[in-house]
């Protein structure tokens, strides 16, 4: 039996009402090209306040032709509706899609105190996962110190090379680069006093102590601990990872201990350099507007900077280091496992 095109016919009933005829098949199928058509005609159907409407004659109907529909009538049945009973199911879902959409969520007078307790909660969840993660670091460390030939030395060195070594050159150009600006800054103000030489004393305890670690810690976090990520993101789309513990081999032994020995290791040494190389940029800016020579600064350096400060900075270098590989990004694997790190 072969179904009729989607149709809309208005005729004037005996008492002179408008009855608007609606037949043939309503659905996704009939409606693809002639959407816009039969809009226009319900449309114009629709202006006539009281109108009758009668579905009877559909032959095809589905959410597509429901949805139409409802737009047309302004999201709310009409009076006089008369439509098929398998149909009645159509009309009562976008009916209660409307009332949740309109009805005010009683969550909303609570918004802040929701927001905040999901933070809470998804802190909290970060927390317990970097001390899982550190706790399972531990583990391995312990079992690699009961046998040395487990030590991932490969890994180890690759890391190094990967987190330190081809790290040498930004570093140096963001430290240079804060230490002019930070040695032009103080200068200004130094001049004005007439105490130019404790530009010394501000750029090596500042540098040294603070913003050696936090420049380097951010760039390394930056350019490292993402490409760490991502690589460990790649083993598990391609299933590397479930390969190694086929293969009866630790994922935390081989790719996670490594790869945090290294930037433990790496970190503070980038430290020093970022700060070295600050320094020298401050010298030279300390020359150009103090007249202050490189030999004079850096001779007065050791006594403007006690020695406790440079191990104190490079001991933030290690714990950020620590902090950073530790950092646990969850993501959801093919079998609804979860990823750390």
């Amino acid at each position: 039996m072969q179904v009729r095109d989607p149709d809309v016919q208005v005729t004037v009933a005996g008492d002179g009402a408008r009855v608007v005829h609606l037949s043939g098949a309503w659905d996704i199928r009939a409606l693809e090209s002639r959407a816009r058509t039969l809009q226009s005609a319900l449309r114009g159907a629709a202006l006539s306040a009281g109108a009758r409407w009668d579905l009877s004659q559909i032959e095809r109907f589905d959410h597509i032709g429901a949805m139409l529909l409802w737009r047309v009538w302004g999201r709310c049945r009409p009076l006089k509706l008369q439509l098929k009973r398998e149909h009645e199911i159509f009309f009562g879902a976008c009916e209660t899609a409307e009332a949740v959409a309109s009805s005010p969520a009683a969550a909303e007078r609570f918004r802040f105190l929701l927001a905040l307790g999901r933070g809470v909660w998804a802190v909290t969840g970060h927390v317990l996962e970097m001390l899982q993660l550190f706790g399972q670091l531990l583990i391995d460390a312990a079992s690699v110190a009961r046998q040395p030939l487990l030590r991932p030395w490969r890994e180890f060195s690759a890391g190094i090379y990967k987190i330190g070594v081809q790290a040498l050159g930004i570093t140096a150009l963001v430290g240079f680069l804060i230490g002019v600006v930070l040695s032009y800054l103080s200068a200004e103000q130094l001049r004005l006093v007439g105490a130019d030489v404790f530009i010394v004393n501000i750029l090596g305890i500042g540098i040294v102590r603070e913003l050696g670690p936090v420049i380097c810690s951010i760039l390394v976090a930056g350019r490292s601990g993402s490409a760490i990520t991502a690589q460990l993101g790649v083993m598990r789309v391609t299933e590397e990872l479930d390969a190694l513990s086929v293969m009866g081999i630790s994922n935390t032994l081989r790719l996670i201990l490594p790869k945090t020995a290294a930037i433990a290791v790496a970190l503070p040494l980038l430290v020093l350099w970022t700060s070295g190389v600050a320094l020298v940029g401050g010298a030279v800016s300390a020359k150009a507007e103090l007249g202050m020579s490189a030999f004079q600064f850096f001779t007065a350096l050791p006594a403007a900077v006690p020695e406790v400060n440079l191990w104190l900075g490079v001991g933030k270098g290690a714990v950020f280091g620590v902090l950073i590989a530790s950092s646990p990004i969850p993501k959801a694997s093919p079998q609804g496992r979860r990823v750390r790190w």
